[in-house]
């Protein structure tokens, strides 16, 4: 075109272009202020003028041929223009090289843009011209000048006029989120008069804008941090900051600076803080530096907002004079090194913060819009009145729709759909987020090439900004139609950029970040240059918790999201329009998505993990993907310290809806939006909700309350550590009635008072089924403590009330319970009221109160109008002596069943003795425990005679146990123990006349003044008291400064003139003396050989069993031999024990010759010559004596005399001589005297320092000590040396040698040995520097005639084995291998080999290749030609000896190996084996990770092994494909008999059809294990459908697999055909009842093993499985654990002989329900275990116990851990114990013990465990 057409085409076009903007001139100011963000125009409402326009042209024009050509793309698009000038428009000024030729300019020259105040910059930076000095004054004139200028810069930035079309970017407009302080949430009330316009209503809002910062005291953080997700607002809420300052209504800050990070990113040189806010910012018009000075002195009113702190992509870094990053200086002003006091803003996704972000900093989180905003934004929205109603009235009606809206980023977009929906453009409103973005997108242009084209190419950008870290792109990055595109429908927002004083350009970035990851991934799935692996990749789950100082921005978490609601089916339609291609090509791109995300579920994932995950599910759409989520969540869900809004918790809740079993939600430190929990509105899947975060207070509360009552499964509500108030308690009184189903209310840590407790506690009756109440950690009165001792008084159902410091716990039966116990009380019928809560037990514990001494009056008044008390502890207050008196005379009036602790309430000497006297008139008290110096006072209970009549008839076989003497005895005879209290002689007479006084109505049995001062004179005023005491069973006068001389006064007061006076009580000892032991101690005593006929003489009198101890500091030969020779005079002599007492050199033979003088000896033990220990039984016949002479210093010259001594016992059974000096000499010496020393036990020689030449010794000597059955050896840090002999003739011998460090040279010798012991069967060596060399030579060289030997090998090489190697030395092997095990994790090989004998061998040999057979070389040709494919990467001389080495493998393991794709000589050598082994009977690859090329060599080894009968692939990481490639292999092993596929993920629904149908043709099958596979109910259903078809099977396994009463309901029915089943294991399925009744109904008559651990069992079904298991003979374990049973423990009425195991751990079991269990115990006299722990068992069960265990002799264990077993039930255990039980151990720790009282137990009975571990002595 020439210049003269151009001049007059481009003149008329310009002309036309201004007649044409007139119409729409706001429209073309719009465009300016877009194009040119620095532009200043005046905004009014006058008719347009041409001129204005014709300049506002210009400006456009002189930005550069981009800008023009994209503004003339947006007229086109926004304007309605004719085809040919659209052509005209685009062509001529579409040109670069003609756009130099200014069309419009004429003569006279345009005028540029004119700049606002708030971007215009000096010619020069700060810094580079010198300083000026100036006076103050003149200072100040600069200062006001340029805060003037700031405020007008933020009024035309932030203010600007942008047309009455867009009424809601009006600043007057702003609807204000959610905000929630770190402390607590400003009160809603506050927004609700918002409204645009109204300058009265809009204060509201500028008084919680500034609320954000916190000017009431100087001590208050001055950081304050913005917190919230994309679309909350934050950058909109701070330059509202700005807008409201700048008007003058922030006036506690003269300056306000505004910062993006994501413009500050775009500067890359190092900043000082005056050019930051100079040069970047607004610079003074003159002299800066006083403009700063001015700004430091007066920081305190100064804010700092740097907007995006999340978005940082640039490290901090330091230069010279303080100048660094940008992030330096945010560093440097929230540390305070810059401008110190200045205040500091900041906003930011939730999640890590960096580590110079103040810990005190505040934080206020944005939670968006509720209810009653998204109501306000969409009034403003809509002007016209007629469609706001409509909008308004949909919206109310669309409860999903305002959980959308809840994100003011997309309320927007949902308005705009609204709109289409109302004008009739569209038929409904769409589901999910990404489908309102669809909806909003249809609407920009009705030419769908246009569209998709500006679409994709938005979508194209916004990728590449997301993968390169860009959110601001110039104008050269997008082309100039999908600019103007963007431009047109206010996608694309522009603003100016100055990373330098000279240097400005036009930055583009969208809307929000949102927008932009919605186009990124509208472009992943639409565009046909991302391929579907690349499609995949996106598919993520983020765990929120991002570094914020990483190199690059990671993607957000959204456009996982969006690629989900794109895979929805009803987005279908739209791509492929959008694409131009089919629904195949499209719905396979949505199938990927959904696959992935179906993956991840499969996953074990984090709490922010699941949430992502429910958002994909939510957009997608997908019943079925919902429903597989659904199963696949654990059954506790935890989310810890993360937010949440109400968006997340709606899409749990929408998971949850599919979800078939009941889910324990808990939600710890979470920052939760206080409407929150409405989302959880008929959730009837959740049975626990928990809350603990600080930031839930009463407007959450309140949210909760409107969804507790539709929650009908809820069964415990936690609400802890929380800031609710009187307010949210009023809510929660209100709902907590309606939710009658809750079992416990957790209030605990809130800021309860008074009125707020009270109306709680009143709530006790209304909830029926309550069982616990927590209120700790609130605040309440000694008055209203009073108050709620009086509610558990009257309350029918509480049982316990637990108050301690700030502790306050209701605990309480269920109202069920408590009527079905009164109905059956025979004194129902009375009409005194009374005797009606004489079935109900109360226990009351008020510790750390404060109570005093007129509490302690109110108190007992309360306890005598209440039930009976179990146990009253009142420990910790203030009663002191006379508080303590009171209680303690009331004591006969309460009748309390069991304890009274009075301990640390200031009791003094004085007191004690009035408690004693107090305590007189009290019948069943059964021990007073005082010890002043612990502070311990504590009365101990027996039952009431009434109580135990009714106990002996409701377990009548158990009535003998105790004989009615002792019955007797028990119930009047006391134990009073006063130790520790300091009392002296003086101290005697008062505390004489108490215990005379309590003597009258009852005889002390056992009195303990141990750890006092009493001397000789307090023994000698004691010993005038005793004959007033009665029978006195003991006195313990230990530590009393008693002198022990030959006529000492204390010890004849004692021992003198007594006996004559009680021939009652030596009549009462001749009836108890049967069943009570006799315990003689003497201690630090020096004792001569003539002392010892003395002292035996005085013993032989004593009645038996007799325990004698004594302690002397030495004791020498003389007086040893002398003990020994009066040892034949004690026949009732059970113990005796020397302690701290050394003895010589000479001792240990000494004692290994005591077997001559007393035959009866059981146990010798001397350890380091000082403590000596001898046991005797009852009779002299017994079954091995055991002698120990561990640390006596013994070397090897002393061998043969010690040898020679133990030679002459006649069953010795046990010899330890650990940690002595023997060396290698010494064992020499033992090996040698063994054949004289019939030992029938173990040897122990460990800790010797034997050396490996020992070890070779000892297997030297093999052949030759025939009893050996076990020889354990460790050379290393344990230097462990046991040798275990057998009396069986033909033993077998186990050899395990352990860090031998074998050199080379050893082998040979070891091989030989190895090959000498012909009864050796197993040989292990661990650690033994046995290379592959040495196992080869070893290998080759053992060799026995017959039997088999296996070897079990563990070294380090072991842990990366090469497979080939391995093979070629087992073909050394001179036996046949019939098992093969490897295990690369646990680096061990196991080996068994077969030595055939050679006779009879005809049809062994027939199977082995033998080149003279010709059937055996036909054979081999055969299986030749089936290995011709098969390559294993070795010669041919090893392929023909692995064939003959592994033709009678039997067994082959492989666990923790790898097979990858790198290295396939493993696989091809597995598939080899597998080939060549025709017998294989047993194959196992467990935890090992297996590639698909691998696999595949498996598979077709597998599919040739016809005889296998074992199959194991647990814990394998595989995917869905190999899964069933591999499960293909299987459909020819026909004769499996037992299936392992645990951990095996069969959650895809193909997977699991195969499986099935491959077990239906398994007829053989007998064991099936398909542990956590999360099969579900349906996969459980159509498992259970060919169940039937399995006749044999003995044994099932189906724990862990998500399944519901639906499934196993099924698969009771189907048991009914498997009459075989001897192994049932169903635990933590949440089966419930139902399912427990349908296995009561069909339990096979064989069964013995019964686990249904966590199952969800009640005690409806667990009662009715107890009826079930009577018809079981055969049942020898029973697991019920982690179930709620309370008041429903299975008890069994007909004899179970075989059953040895019961478990019945974490099952809520209290008293009540145990006692007929333990009652019941009789009936299964085979049991060996029961597993009562982390349960609610008390001193009761402890009883019922202590009488049946001396009647149940295979038990060796009782698991009481964990429960409410105080010491008086732990000492009626430890009687049981006395009473001839050979229970090992019974555990009890975590009870409600004493330690001193547990030590002291412990000491009395070691079979008490008190301890965390398990110290249950282990078998040698």
């Amino acid at each position: 075109m020439d210049s003269e057409s151009f001049q007059l085409d481009s003149e008329s076009l310009w002309a036309w272009l201004v007649n044409l903007l007139s119409q729409n001139s706001e429209g073309l100011s719009d465009k300016v202020r877009f194009f040119i963000p620095t532009v200043d125009l005046d905004c009014n409402n006058e008719a347009p003028d041409p001129e204005v326009i014709r300049q506002q042209l210009n400006m456009l024009y002189a930005q550069g041929p981009a800008t023009w050509k994209t503004f003339i793309h947006c007229v086109c698009m926004e304007c309605d223009v004719p085809l040919e000038l659209e052509v005209s428009l685009l062509s001529i000024w579409g040109q670069e090289d003609e756009f130099s030729r200014h069309p419009g300019a004429g003569e006279e020259s345009c005028p540029g843009p004119r700049l606002h105040h708030g971007v215009k910059r000096p010619t020069q930076s700060y810094g580079s011209s010198p300083r000026r000095k100036h006076s103050r004054k003149q200072q100040l004139e600069l200062a006001k000048k340029y805060l003037e200028l700031l405020k007008t810069s933020a009024q035309q930035y932030h203010g600007e006029c942008w047309g009455a079309g867009h009424t809601l970017a009006s600043p007057q407009a702003y609807i204000p989120p959610i905000l929630q302080w770190s402390r607590d949430t400003a009160p809603l009330d506050t927004w609700e008069g918002v409204t645009g316009g109204d300058p009265e209503e809009a204060a509201d809002v500028d008084v919680i804008i500034q609320d954000l910062f916190n000017f009431r005291t100087h001590k208050a953080p001055q950081v304050t941090v913005l917190l919230g997700k994309a679309g909350m607002g934050k950058t909109t809420l701070v330059r509202r900051l700005c807008w409201r300052w700048a008007h003058g209504q922030l006036d506690r800050f003269q300056a306000v600076f505004l910062f993006e990070f994501r413009q500050l990113n775009l500067i890359t040189h190092l900043l000082t803080l005056p050019q930051l806010l100079f040069d970047l910012y607004l610079s003074p018009e003159s002299d800066p530096d006083a403009v700063f000075q001015y700004l430091e002195e007066n920081a305190h009113r100064v804010l700092l907002i740097f907007d995006g702190l999340d978005e940082v992509i640039h490290a901090g870094s330091v230069g010279v004079d303080n100048a660094g990053s940008a992030l330096t200086l945010f560093s440097g002003l929230c540390r305070g090194t810059l401008l110190q006091g200045c205040w500091v803003m900041t906003t930011s996704r939730p999640g890590k913060l960096p580590s110079f972000v103040p810990t005190e900093a505040a934080m206020v989180y944005m939670w968006g819009f509720d209810g009653l905003r998204v109501e306000k934004y969409v009034s403003h929205f809509f002007s016209d009145l007629l469609m706001q109603e409509l909008a308004l009235a949909e919206m109310r009606a669309n409860e999903h729709l305002r959980g959308i809206c809840a994100v003011p980023a997309l309320c927007k977009v949902a308005c705009l759909c609204l709109r289409r929906l109302l004008s009739g453009s569209s038929t409904a409103l769409p589901p999910t987020v990404t489908q309102l973005y669809l909806k909003m997108a249809e609407t920009f242009s009705p030419n769908e090439t246009l569209l998709a084209k500006s679409l994709l190419g938005l979508g194209k950008v916004a990728l590449g900004g997301l993968d390169t870290g860009k959110v601001i792109f110039s104008v050269e990055d997008i082309s100039p139609p999908v600019m103007a595109f963007g431009v047109v429908h206010s996608l694309l927002t522009s603003f100016c950029i100055r990373n330098h004083p000279e240097h400005q350009k036009i930055g583009y970035a969208f809307a929000h970040f949102s927008l932009q990851e919605f186009f990124a991934a509208l472009y992943l799935m639409a565009s046909d240059t991302v391929d579907k692996d690349t499609l995949t990749d996106y598919v993520t789950l983020n765990s929120r918790w991002v570094q914020r100082t990483k190199a690059k921005l990671g993607l957000s978490g959204q456009i996982p999201t969006f690629l989900s609601g794109l895979a929805s089916h009803a987005c279908r339609a739209f791509l492929c329009h959008l694409t131009e291609q089919d629904e195949a090509w499209v719905g396979s791109r949505q199938a990927v998505v959904v696959q992935v995300l179906r993956k991840l579920a499969s996953r074990k994932l984090t709490g922010p993990k699941i949430i992502e995950l429910s958002h994909c599910a939510a957009e997608t759409q997908e019943l079925e993907l919902a429903r597989f989520i659904a199963q696949s969540l654990p059954f506790q869900l935890s989310f810890h310290n993360f937010p949440l809004t109400r968006a997340d918790l709606a899409a749990v809740a929408n998971i949850l809806e599919h979800r078939d079993v009941p889910i324990h939600l808990d939600f710890d430190g979470c920052p939760l939006e206080p409407h929150c929990p409405e989302a959880l509105v008929g959730c009837g899947q959740v049975e626990t909700l928990s809350f603990k975060s600080r930031k839930c207070g009463d407007a959450f509360a309140e949210a909760l309350c409107r969804s507790l009552p539709t929650m009908g499964s809820l069964k415990i509500l936690g609400l802890t550590r929380s800031k609710i108030t009187a307010r949210g308690i009023s809510h929660l009184v209100q709902a907590l009635p309606l939710c009658s189903q809750l079992e416990e209310v957790s209030l605990n840590d809130n800021q309860l008072k008074d009125p707020e407790v009270l109306s709680l506690v009143e709530l006790l009756p209304c909830l029926p089924k309550l069982q616990k109440l927590d209120l700790s950690r609130n605040s309440f009165s000694v008055s209203t403590l009073l108050y709620m001792v009086k509610v558990a008084i009257t309350c029918p159902t509480v049982r316990k009330l637990q108050v301690r410091e700030s502790d306050l716990i209701f605990f309480l039966s269920l109202a069920t319970e408590t009527a079905t116990k009164q109905s059956g009380a025979p004194d129902l019928q009375d009409k005194d009221g009374q005797k009606k809560e004489q079935s109900r037990s109360l226990e009351i514990r008020l510790q750390k109160c404060q109570l005093r001494v007129h509490d302690a009056e109110a108190l007992v008044e309360l306890f005598q109008k209440g039930p009976r008390l179990e146990e009253v502890n009142l420990s910790g207050n203030h009663l002191e002596d006379e508080g303590c008196r009171l209680v303690a005379e009331a004591v006969a009036r309460l009748h309390i069943a069991q304890k009274l602790d009075l301990s640390d309430n200031k009791l003094s000497r004085t007191g004690v003795a009035c408690v004693l006297r107090a305590v007189s008139t009290c019948g069943t008290l059964e021990e007073l425990r005082v010890s002043l110096l612990t502070n311990t006072v504590v009365l101990t209970f027996a039952r009431e005679p009434r109580e135990q009549e009714g106990s002996h008839k409701r377990g009548a076989p158990l009535a003998s146990f105790v004989s009615p003497v002792a019955s007797e005895q028990s119930r009047s005879s006391p134990r009073v123990r006063l130790t520790h209290c300091g009392f002296l002689a003086k101290h005697m007479e008062g505390l004489s006349e108490a215990l005379r006084a309590s003597c009258q109505t009852h005889h002390l049995d056992h009195l303990d003044l141990s750890d006092n001062s009493l001397g000789d004179e307090g023994v000698a005023i004691l010993a005038q008291l005793l004959p007033g005491l009665g029978f006195l069973q003991s006195l313990n006068l230990e530590s009393d400064h008693i002198l022990l001389r030959g006529a000492g006064t204390g010890r004849d007061a004692l021992t003198g003139g007594c006996e004559p006076e009680f021939p009652a009580g030596a009549q009462l000892l001749e009836s108890r003396q049967r069943h009570t032991s006799r315990s003689f101690r003497l201690q630090e005593c020096h004792l001569e050989p003539l002392n010892f006929g003395c002292l035996c003489a005085a013993l032989e009198k004593c009645p038996g069993p007799l325990e004698v101890q004594l302690s002397c500091k030495t004791l020498s030969d003389e007086s040893l031999e002398a003990l020994l020779q009066h040892l034949p005079r004690l026949p009732q002599l059970s113990l005796l024990q020397l302690s701290h007492t050394v003895l010589s050199s000479r001792s240990p033979f000494l004692l290994a010759d005591i077997f001559n003088l007393c035959p009866r000896v059981q146990k010798v033990q001397l350890r380091s010559l000082c403590h000596a220990v001898l046991q005797f039984s009852s009779k002299e016949e017994q079954e091995g004596v055991c002698f120990g002479f561990p640390e006596c210093s013994l070397r090897q010259e002393h061998m043969e005399p010690l040898c020679y001594a133990l030679s002459r016992c006649k069953a010795l059974s046990q010899l330890d001589l650990t940690d002595n000096r023997l060396g290698d000499g010494g064992l020499r010496c033992i090996l040698g005297c063994l054949p004289q020393m019939p030992i029938s036990g173990w040897l122990d020689l460990s800790h010797n320092s034997i050396s490996q030449e020992g070890v070779l010794c000892l297997l030297e000597t093999l052949p030759s000590c025939p009893g050996v059955c076990e020889v354990s050896v460790s050379l290393g840090s344990e230097q462990n040396f046991r040798v275990h002999f057998s009396k069986e003739e033909g033993a077998r011998t186990t050899l395990r040698l352990r860090e031998c460090s074998f050199s080379p040279e050893h082998v040979s010798r070891l091989a030989s040995s190895l090959s000498q012991a012909r009864r050796l069967t197993e040989l292990s060596l661990t650690r033994c520097h046995l290379d592959l060399p040495q196992l080869t030579k070893l290998l080759s060289l053992v060799t026995q005639p017959a039997g088999f030997l296996g070897l079990r090998l563990e070294e380090p090489w072991l842990a990366h084995i090469n497979l080939p190697a391995l093979m070629e030395a087992c073909a050394q092997a001179s036996g046949c291998l019939t098992e093969l095990g490897i295990s690369e994790g646990q680096k061990q090989l196991w080996l068994r080999l077969e030595f055939p004998h050679q006779a009879d061998n005809s049809e062994a040999m027939a199977l082995r290749w033998d080149p003279a057979s010709g059937a055996s070389r036909e054979w081999l040709v055969a299986r030749s030609r089936r290995l011709a494919h098969c390559d294993p990467g070795t010669d041919h001389s090893l392929t023909r000896q692995l064939v003959e080495t592994c033709a009678r493998l039997q067994q082959l393991s492989l666990s923790q190996v790898n097979f990858s794709d790198d290295d396939d000589s493993r696989s091809r050598l597995l598939q080899y084996l597998l080939l060549c082994s025709c017998e294989l009977k047993s194959f196992r690859l467990t935890s090992s990770h297996v590639s698909t090329e691998s696999l595949a060599y498996l598979a077709s080894g597998l599919g040739h092994c016809c005889h296998l009968e074992e199959l194991d692939f647990s814990n394998n990481r595989l995917c869905e494909e190999n899964i069933e490639l591999l499960i293909g292999a299987l459909q020819g092993t026909c004769r499996l008999k037992r299936l392992h596929l645990s951990h095996f993920p069969l959650e895809a629904s193909s997977s699991l059809a195969l499986l099935i149908q491959g077990l239906s043709h398994m007829t053989l099958l007998q064991h099936l294990c398909l542990r956590h596979n999360k099969i579900g109910d349906v996969g459980m259903q159509s498992l259970a459908a060919i169940l039937p078809r399995l006749p044999g099977l003995r044994k099932l396994d189906l724990s862990w697999n998500n399944i519901g009463p639906a499934g196993g309901v099924q698969l009771a029915k189907s048991l009914t055909h498997c009459r075989c089943l001897e192994e049932i294991t169903l635990g933590h399925n949440a089966l419930g009842d139902p399912t427990a009744l349908g296995l009561a109904r069909r339990l096979p008559p064989q069964l013995r093993v019964l686990c249904l651990p966590f199952s969800h069992l009640g005690p409806e079904g667990a009662l009715s499985l107890a009826q079930a298991l009577e018809q079981c003979p055969h049942i020898e374990e029973v697991s019920l654990a982690e179930n709620n049973l309370a008041g429903g423990v299975p008890h069994f009425c007909k004899r179970l002989p075989l059953l040895r195991q019961i478990n019945l751990i974490s099952c809520k079991i209290e008293d009540q329900a145990a006692k007929h269990l333990a009652t019941n115990l009789m009936l299964c006299p085979g049991l060996e275990e029961v597993l009562l722990s982390w349960n609610l068992l008390g001193d009761e069960v402890a009883a019922e116990l202590a009488q049946v265990l001396p009647q149940m002799g295979q038990l060796k264990k009782v698991d009481l851990e964990k429960n409410q077993i105080t010491a008086r039930g732990a000492r009626l255990l430890a009687q049981g114990l006395v009473q001839g039980s050979c229970v090992p151990v019974i555990r009890l720790w975590k009870n409600p013990i004493p330690a001193d009282v547990a030590q002291s137990l412990q000491s009395q009975e070691p079979r008490l465990d008190f301890a965390f571990f398990d110290q249950q002595p282990q078998a040698l």
